[in-house]
């Protein structure tokens, strides 16, 4: 049995106490309100910060310091090399740092999944997010078997679903609009198929946010759109988005500077050290 939407957020954090995990932060600017979001994770993580120790200490912390010049590098070779359980990008360059994670790990491409909350306090999972991601059918069918593998290392069992360009009556008013809907049940049925709690929406999202866990966006930039919104504008919030793969990589951006909840995402993620 999966926990309700209401409890999504508080199974997360009951994971994070219980792991306890080592995870790394990425310093790129340091401000003081950054340092203090890390040293407030503490009670569910063991927080490594990887940077310019001297910008840093010239702040000043009680965490763990791990100096570099290039922290981008060092924060994914701690990773690799099993020193940390999990790392978050923080407020590194997402260019240098997410090439050189692929690059370590001989990734072709990456794919994430973000936690979002509305300005309501509803919690979601939303894939695609990056504006390359989910172009294609088979991409997004990937997207919904790993995420869903993601989540329910929350001891979640995720209800899916499915975004497209139109109301299932707009069908005929537009050629785009016909193949997102077309792709949107596709997807769907295959899901379904595989045995996956999933459900086409349409475009309506108002009515899938609240009914499931686990949105699928009809594509990355319609999805980098929904982040940005809910989290941006509308003042929602962002808890980072976990790359799927094993290892723990939670992205983040670098917009608000606070890191707590996402240390305590990629504290439950670590489910722990095989």
């Amino acid at each position: 049995m999966g926990v309700k939407m209401s409890g999504i957020i508080t199974n997360i954090h009951k994971k994070a106490m219980e792991n306890h995990a080592r995870i790394a932060l990425g310093i790129g600017s340091v401000t003081p309100k950054l340092l203090q979001s890390a040293a407030l994770a503490e009670e569910f993580a063991d927080v490594v910060l990887v940077g310019d120790s001297q910008k840093i200490n010239d702040i000043g912390t009680n965490l763990e310091v791990v100096h570099s010049d290039e922290p981008a590098k060092t924060i994914v070779d701690l990773l690799v090399a099993g020193d940390v359980d999990g790392a978050i990008r923080g407020t590194l360059s997402a260019t240098s740092t997410l090439s050189y994670l692929k690059q370590a790990l001989d990734m072709k491409s990456l794919c994430r999944i973000a936690l979002l909350e509305t300005p309501g306090g509803i919690p979601l999972f939303l894939a695609p997010v990056g504006i390359d991601e989910g172009s294609t059918l088979e991409q997004k069918l990937e997207l919904i078997r790993r995420g869903a593998e993601h989540i329910r290392r929350f001891d979640i069992e995720p209800k899916i679903g499915v975004l497209s360009g139109g109301r299932f009556e707009d069908r005929g008013r537009d050629n785009y609009v016909d193949k997102t809907l077309d792709d949107a049940e596709h997807v769907t049925k295959m899901a379904q198929q595989e045995g996956y709690d999933i459900k086409h929406y349409g475009i309506l999202i108002e009515d899938a946010i609240g009914e499931v866990d686990f949105i699928i966006a009809p594509d990355g930039i319609s999805g980098n759109l929904i982040f940005r919104t809910l989290v941006l504008v509308a003042g929602g919030y962002g808890y980072g988005a976990p790359v799927l793969m094993e290892k723990v990589f939670v992205d983040t951006s670098r917009v608000g500077g606070h890191y707590t909840k996402a240390i305590m995402m990629a504290s439950a993620l670590a489910i722990c050290k095989v």
